[in-house]
């Protein structure tokens, strides 16, 4: 088994044994990162549907405030309403940014996968591995971590800015549209109930003319009876 020195004192063994001591190290580190990644992208995937549920719950908050005339209040669930809703987009936005981190180092892991098994080919591959720069892989990988170490960061920027931009508070305007949303879909809905009570009440009227006028006719018809002189 032969053996090949790198630019930084590496011994490459061409069959059976891996590339060098910390590529399993390296490869070690970015599965556990990826692991992460997508955990994370997951946990914000459930919080941002949390929000919107909570979302739906204001907005139900909204209606009923406005059906019982209690304006403060639905404009108070209003201001949640958009606030849950803008929480929510920005759970969305950071866990996609994730994602798609995520599929770039799960692609990272794959090539590393290769290059690793490339070291146990038959000695037919012993120039190709020869002419590995081991030194540039090295320097690859320590860039490749560092920039992890920056997503950790911007990450963590990330949502402290998230929670400064929920922590403030909402535009009236939307609040403002949120409202006359919400009550036009209350007076469309109130408009057809009154609609409906107003054909029960026609009916009902209908019927009781209806009876009042048999009655009457049947009182007139014993008047026309009594007038009429004896047989």
């Amino acid at each position: 088994m032969r053996g090949a020195g790198g630019p930084l004192g590496f011994q490459v063994a061409i069959v059976g044994l891996p590339l060098d001591p910390t590529a399993s190290l390296i490869m070690s580190n970015l599965e556990k990162t990826l692991f992460q990644l997508k955990f994370t992208a997951k946990t914000l995937n459930r919080q941002a549907k949390k929000a919107q549920k909570d979302e739906n719950t204001e907005k139900a908050r909204v209606k009923k405030a406005l059906q019982q005339g209690n304006n403060d209040g639905a404009r108070i669930y209003a201001s949640n309403a958009i606030r849950k809703k803008t929480e929510s987009l920005n759970l969305l936005r950071l866990s996609s940014r994730i994602d798609a981190v995520a599929s770039r180092v799960e692609t990272a892991v794959t090539m590393r996968q290769i290059t690793g098994n490339m070291s146990s080919v038959v000695k037919g591959m012993d120039k190709a591995m020869d002419s590995m720069n081991l030194e540039r892989i090295s320097l690859v990988m320590d860039k490749f971590e560092a920039q992890f170490a920056d997503l950790d960061v911007q990450t963590s920027y990330m949502e402290d800015a998230m929670s400064s931009t929920t922590a403030t508070a909402t535009p009236q305007d939307q609040i403002d549209l949120l409202l006359r949303q919400t009550a036009e879909e209350a007076n469309i809905e109130l408009q057809h109930d009154l609609a409906t009570k107003d054909v029960d009440l026609v009916t009902e009227f209908a019927a009781k003319d209806k009876a009042i006028i048999g009655e009457e006719d049947d009182k007139l018809a014993q008047r026309l009876r009594a007038l009429r002189p004896a047989s």
